[in-house]
């Protein structure tokens, strides 16, 4: 089993647990019930703030604990403790057990096998000394302000964590993952008389500091926001109305992922409350789109060698070329639905249920070149990055907010404009892409995805897309 050593020292040797009477606990306290498990964690996490040359923030936390599950039907107990104790999770069983109930206590198969290794075990956090990573946001601070004398203000972040899991079930299995994760972002400010405009970059995965700490990694970065806050400096107000927008490729997968993804996960499809709930086998999207769910990607931010229910993750087709294929399950809902778990039954920590959650969540590539898509229109919007958005999983009706965006006009980019807003129904809109681009490129590792009050990493990406007729929204008079 990978990681167990690690596991068990954390788990076991550090807290003085018994491995054989807290599998005895596990067994007898999901006796009678159709799943689950105790899943224990434990986190350490970091994040250094820099903002306008001083270090503004600066935290490290240390958590631990035990969330203890048992399913019956659709009805689960759930009790988790922050202490690591044979008397907690007695405790945690007696409350448990009342799920039990009436149900003649079937317990599922368990997951079998795991994935290969797809990240490293090493703690980021320990690798390299706070003073260097000080070191470091003080040199972007420095080189953003030598980039353009109209730098007014630099924000940076550098944030890491390590986690360790271990998931014991009542046939006295266990699994295990080591997961780290690092994120960098860098904000810039820039002001031209009174307008001031802001742009700004991140990125990282489930890799160590040392790579994000190179200058040839962080300076683009830097380079990056910048420009992007030249750009908005420069910037024309957004019309309005429906028109043909091209969304640029990478990060803009944010938008398949709220006003597509959610509504594939099998907690709202079992429930027929989703705008794609029994339709396996129709038409969905236009000829071409091909949608895919990918845990297993190397480094990824969104990646899991197992999700927290012990299942491994896979590659999961959703919709493929415009037909729709399947769902994103957790162990419950595939149960409910009698099919299979793929592996997305996910928890941002010990204190929450598991979920059916996305990882890396994308669009496969097309035959078109971005330069042929762009030529190909003759008045419309290139979308290339976006900030926050929303999206009703019953109806599939999203509003996203573009950050960078350009007109497009006679088959060139135009002026940059501001203040454009995207407007339209998930299952619509997959109808409406005309062209796939051939530049397939995922996000650069700082997705974050919110459900049910829960947040974990995840991964976005498509190639470019060109959308006939979505709603735009502006603020052109």
């Amino acid at each position: 089993m990978p990681h167990s050593a690690t596991t068990d020292e954390l788990f076991f040797k550090k807290t003085g647990l018994d491995r054989q009477r807290i599998e005895a606990i596990v067994k007898d306290n999901l006796a009678g019930s159709d799943d689950g498990e105790l899943f224990l964690e434990y986190r350490q996490s970091e994040s250094i703030g820099l903002d306008d040359g001083r270090i503004k923030s600066a935290s490290f936390d240390t958590a631990q604990g035990f969330g203890l599950r048992a399913v019956s039907g659709e009805a689960t107990g759930y009790a988790h403790a922050s202490e690591l104790s044979e008397a907690a999770l007695k405790r945690a069983g007696e409350t448990v057990r009342a799920v039990r109930t009436g149900h003649s206590g079937s317990l599922a198969i368990g997951p079998s096998g795991t994935n290969a290794q797809l990240y490293t075990d090493l703690n980021p956090l320990t690798l390299v000394p706070f003073a260097a990573k000080v070191d470091l946001l003080e040199q972007i601070d420095a080189y953003a302000r030598g980039l353009d004398p109209r730098v007014k203000q630099v924000m940076a972040s550098i944030a890491g964590s390590w986690q360790a899991v271990r998931i014991v079930r009542a046939d006295g299995t266990h699994s295990s993952d080591i997961r780290p994760l690092v994120r960098f972002n860098v904000s810039v400010m820039v002001a031209d008389g009174e307008r001031m405009e802001t742009g700004s970059h991140g990125m990282g995965g489930r890799v160590t500091y040392e790579g994000l700490m190179q200058p040839e990694q962080w300076r683009p970065a830097v380079d990056e926001a910048l420009r992007q806050a030249l750009v908005n400096l420069d910037s024309i107000p957004a019309p309005a109305g429906d028109m043909t927008v091209v969304l640029g490729p990478g990060w803009p997968g944010v938008l398949l992922h709220e006003a597509i993804g959610h509504g594939l996960e099998g907690d709202f499809n079992r429930k027929q409350t989703s705008a794609f709930s029994g339709m396996i086998g129709q038409r969905v999207a236009a000829p071409g789109v091909t949608v895919v769910d990918d845990g297993t990607l190397i480094d990824r931010r969104g990646s899991i060698s197992i999700d927290d229910e012990g299942t491994p993750s896979s590659r999961t087709v959703l919709i493929e070329d415009g037909i729709l294929k399947g769902y994103l399950f957790d162990r419950m809902n595939a149960r409910l639905m009698n099919t299979r778990p793929t592996g997305n039954g996910r928890r941002q920590s010990y204190a929450s249920q598991p979920l059916p959650r996305m990882t890396n969540t994308f669009m496969l590539a097309g035959a078109h070149s971005p330069e042929e898509i762009l030529s190909s229109v003759k008045k419309g919007i290139y979308a290339v990055n976006f900030g926050g958005g929303q999206v009703d999983i019953t109806s599939g009706k999203f509003v996203f907010s573009a950050t960078e965006a350009y007109l497009i006009e006679n088959g060139r980019i135009g002026p940059a404009v501001k203040g454009a807003t995207l407007i339209g129904n998930g299952p619509d809109v997959l109808t409406k892409v005309t062209m796939i681009g051939n530049d397939l490129a995922l996000d650069d590792g700082v997705g974050t995805c919110g459900k049910d009050g829960q947040s974990v990493p995840v991964g976005v990406g498509q190639p470019t897309l060109k959308i006939d007729g979505l709603t735009v929204g502006g603020t052109a008079v």
